[in-house]
C-alpha cells in the first residue's frame, strides 16, 4: 500500500528551500547544500550557489570535518559490542605507550579524558599530515589539560587515539576498516578520504568585501579519524538514517541509543548542549537532536537527527566562516517536524501472548507508589508510574528469563520476576527494589519488613 505521506508537501519544500537560500545569501557562502531524511529516505535536497559553474546537488562532495568523529565512534562501539574491549578499559590495555594510557575509551569518546583540544606545533588543519608521523607528534610532551574524567573538554587528538585503537585491534588501516564495516554496508560510496568529482573547493570569504581566498585541502595523516572525510548530502542522509534507526549490519538500535545518552551528565534537566559517545547533543525547539558539527578551512557541515521525529537534516557549505549551518540544519528538522508531524504506525495486536508474561502485567507497587507493567513486542516490558511522576523505563527480554532496562533511571538494571515455592510470582526485583501486587504487601520480602499492624489512621 502506498504511503500517502511519503513525499513532503509543496509548502514544506518551499520553506526548506527558502531557509537554505537565506543561509547561503546572508552567510555569503560560495555554495550550500541541504537535505532532509524522513523514515530512512531522503525526501528533500536543495542547493544554492555554484560549484564548477553549476548549482550543487545531493551528489556534490564537501569536506565534513568533525562529522568524521561519528564514524570513528561507531567503529569503536562495534569493537565493544563484539567483546574486544570494554568502554571502561584504560587505553593502555589495548594501545600501550601513548603517554595517555590512563584515559578510558569511554572518556575519549565523550571528550572527558582531559586531553588538549589541538595538537602541538603548527595549525594541524592547514598543514600536511606528514608533520605528525607518530602519536607523540599528535599528543606532545604534555597531552593533558585537565584530570581525566573531570570535565568535558573537546579533544581532536583524542579521536586520533581512537582511530589508532581501531587499527591496533583490527590490524588494518582506519580507512580500510571504515570502508568495509560501515560505508559499504550502508551504500555510502560517495564518502571518501580524498575528494572525488564532483566536489566543492574550499574558500574563505573576506570579512569586509565579497572576494574569495582559496583554502588548502590537506591530508590529515594520523588526524584522519578526527576530521578527514569528504561526503555528499545524499550519503550523509544515509548516515543520518542509520544514526536515527540503526542497522544490524553495522550497529544495533540499542547501541545507538547509548551513543545518544549524555556521557557527561548535565547538572539539571535544563541543559541545552551535551555530548554522548561520539555524538553531539543539543536541545532546540523542544526536541533533542543528536549528530555532529564539522569544520575545516574552507568548509562547514552539520548533521542533526531527531529519533523522536524520525528525521535527519544535513547542511554543508564550502566556506571557512559565514552561514550558521548548525542552526540551519536544526531549523530544517523543525520545519518538517512542525508542518508534517510523525504519523503513528497503526496499532496491531501482538502475534502471540505467553500466559506467564500476561500474568505479570497490570498494577505493581513500589512501596505505596503505583506502577503499571505492560507487555510489548518481543517479550519486552514497559514500566510506567500511574500518577505520571516517577521512573518509567522500557526493558529488553534476555535469554535467561530476566529483562534489562533500556532507558531512564533503570537503564542497564536487571528486572526479575521472583517466584514463591508454589511457582507463583511473589514480587518483582528491579536492581534491589521490590515491587509487590499490593502496597507494602506483607506476604512479600519487602526490605526492612512491613509493620504487622498494617495500615491505620493517624493516631
Amino acid at each position: 500500500m502506498t504511503d500517502p505521506f511519503e513525499n513532503l508537501l509543496p509548502d514544506t519544500r518551499r520553506a526548506l528551500h527558502h531557509r537554505i537560500a537565506t543561509a547561503q545569501a546572508q552567510g555569503r557562502a560560495p555554495s550550500l547544500v541541504g537535505a532532509v531524511v524522513r523514515d530512512g529516505r531522503t525526501v528533500w535536497t536543495g542547493g544554492r550557489g555554484a560549484v564548477a559553474g553549476r548549482e550543487p546537488d545531493g551528489d556534490t562532495q564537501y569536506r565534513t570535518g568533525s562529522i568524521t568523529k561519528t564514524f570513528t565512534a561507531v567503529l569503536v562501539l562495534r569493537l565493544r559490542d563484539e567483546g574486544l574491549l570494554d568502554l571502561a578499559d584504560p587505553l593502555d590495555k589495548h594501545l600501550p605507550a601513548t603517554g595517555a594510557g590512563e584515559v578510558t575509551i569511554a572518556q575519549l569518546l565523550a571528550h572527558t579524558g582531559g586531553l588538549a583540544a589541538e595538537t602541538p606545533g603548527p595549525w594541524w588543519e592547514r598543514t600536511p599530515g606528514e608533520l605528525r608521523r607518530a602519536l607523540p607528534d599528535v599528543l606532545g610532551e604534555e597531552p593533558f589539560r585537565h584530570p581525566p574524567g573531570r570535565v568535558h573538554h573537546y579533544s581532536n587528538p583524542g579521536y586520533t587515539l581512537l582511530g589508532s585503537l581501531v587499527e591496533q585491534l583490527r590490524g588494518e588501516p582506519w580507512e580500510t576498516v571504515l570502508r568495509r564495516e560501515v560505508l559499504e554496508p550502508l551504500g555510502m560510496d560517495r564518502t571518501t578520504t580524498r575528494h572525488q568529482a564532483p566536489y566543492a573547493d574550499g574558500w574563505a570569504v573576506h570579512p569586509w568585501a565579497d572576494v574569495l581566498l582559496p583554502e588548502p585541502a590537506q591530508d590529515l595523516g594520523l588526524m584522519e579519524p578526527a576530521g578527514q572525510l569528504w561526503s555528499t548530502a545524499a550519503d550523509l542522509g544515509r548516515w543520518g538514517a542509520f544514526l536515527t534507526a540503526g542497522d544490524e549490519r553495522v550497529l544495533a538500535p540499542e547501541t545507538l541509543a547509548e551513543m545518544r545518552t549524555p556521557a557527561a551528565a548535565p547538572g539539571s534537566d535544563s541543559w541545552d548542549a551535551g555530548y554522548g559517545l561520539g555524538l553531539q547533543l543539543v536541545r532546540r525547539d523542544g526536541r533533542t537532536l543528536a549528530g555532529h558539527t564539522g569544520s575545516l578551512p574552507g568548509f562547514l557541515a552539520t548533521l542533526w537527527t531527531s529519533a523522536e521525529d524520525r528525521l535527519a537534516a544535513v547542511v554543508m557549505a564550502n566556506v571557512t566562516a559565514g552561514p550558521a549551518v548548525a542552526a540551519v540544519a536544526a531549523e530544517l528538522v523543525r520545519i518538517v517536524a512542525e508542518r508534517e508531524p510523525v504519523v503513528p504506525a497503526p496499532w496491531k495486536p501482538l502475534p502471540e501472548a505467553d500466559p506467564e508474561l500476561l500474568a505479570l502485567t497490570g498494577p505493581w507497587y513500589w512501596g505505596p507508589t503505583p506502577y503499571t507493567l505492560r507487555l510489548a513486542a518481543g517479550r519486552s516490558l514497559e514500566l510506567t508510574p500511574l500518577g505520571g511522576a516517577g521512573r518509567a523505563s522500557r526493558f529488553r527480554a534476555e535469554k535467561d528469563g530476566t529483562w534489562t532496562g533500556l532507558d531512564g533511571y533503570h537503564a542497564g538494571e536487571t528486572l526479575r520476576a521472583v517466584r514463591s515455592d508454589d511457582g507463583s510470582v511473589s514480587h518483582l526485583d528491579l536492581g534491589s527494589f521490590v515491587f509487590t501486587r499490593q502496597p507494602y504487601d506483607p506476604a512479600a520480602p519487602v526490605p526492612g519488613g512491613v509493620d504487622p499492624q498494617g495500615w491505620r489512621p493517624l493516631p
